[in-house]
């Protein structure tokens, strides 16, 4: 099922502005990053505090490790993708308008792997509400 958003006030999603949050962890437990299950709780909880509407949430596991998570927002997607032998993950979160904060997102997905370290990049995108 597709949801379309059309109109409204500037907090809508149909916005033509948003922002792409990229970051990179390191630090991680390696027994972290290679549980899919564990990824996915957490991307989604943090999605979710964030005020973003998780539609799909799907995986991959790879062999012999690593993991890729992807999840189609209403806002647009989000996305985890780890290298458990280096004890980091790639980490990108965008969201159109202003209802969901995808800043948030990646500080609480950071604090829930237990990130030693984090970089942290966020691209404003879009017309920013004009």
């Amino acid at each position: 099922m597709r949801t379309y958003f059309v109109g409204g006030d500037a907090g809508d999603v149909g916005e033509f502005a948003g922002r792409h949050v990229l970051a990179e962890f390191s630090g991680v437990a390696a027994d972290v990053l290679d549980d899919p299950a564990l990824l996915c709780e957490s991307l989604e909880r943090a999605l979710d505090k964030a005020g973003a509407t998780v539609c799909d949430l799907t995986f991959k596991q790879f062999e012999p490790h690593g993991v890729t998570v992807v999840a189609l927002l209403s806002e647009s997607h989000a996305s985890i993708h780890t290298y458990p032998e280096n004890g980091s993950v790639f980490v990108d979160v965008f969201t159109c308008g202003r209802r969901a904060d995808p800043e948030l997102a990646v500080q609480l997905l950071r604090d829930q792997l237990g990130a030693g370290v984090s970089r942290i990049t966020t691209i404003h995108r879009g017309q920013d509400g004009k």
